[in-house]
């Protein structure tokens, strides 16, 4: 059975940066495209970041309003993602999701809270 565990999330002060991991264990990480959702109290889930499976990126895959800051990268040697935050701005306060699909296969970690405050 997949798993995702999150961790890096914490307090940080406006200007910082935080790096989120996600760890996958239960199946071939390097068969699944995995991305990086944030939620919001009251608001929608929204995707922050993807990377395919075997680790493409473009700008296409960030919105205007992480891009330029945020960089999702993967390590599938080690069955993790990350996601590498920096110039933190209050509005990016959120539980961050990592989230896996390959086909019909979609899992999702349970989060990690990320809070910009100072």
């Amino acid at each position: 059975q997949v798993q995702l565990v999150e961790s890096g999330g914490g307090l940080v002060q406006p200007g910082g940066s935080l790096r989120l991991s996600c760890v996958f264990s239960g199946s071939i990480f390097s068969l699944y495209d995995m991305g990086w959702y944030r939620q919001a109290p009251g608001k929608q889930r929204e995707l922050v970041a993807r990377i395919s499976a075997r680790g493409s990126t473009n700008s296409a895959n960030y919105p205007d309003s992480v891009k330029g800051r945020f960089t999702i990268s993967r390590d599938n040697a080690k069955n993790t993602g990350y996601l590498q935050m920096n110039n933190l701005k209050p509005e990016d306060t959120a539980v961050y999701y990592c989230n896996v699909i390959w086909g019909v296969n979609e899992y999702w970690g349970q989060g990690t809270q990320v809070t910009v405050s100072s």
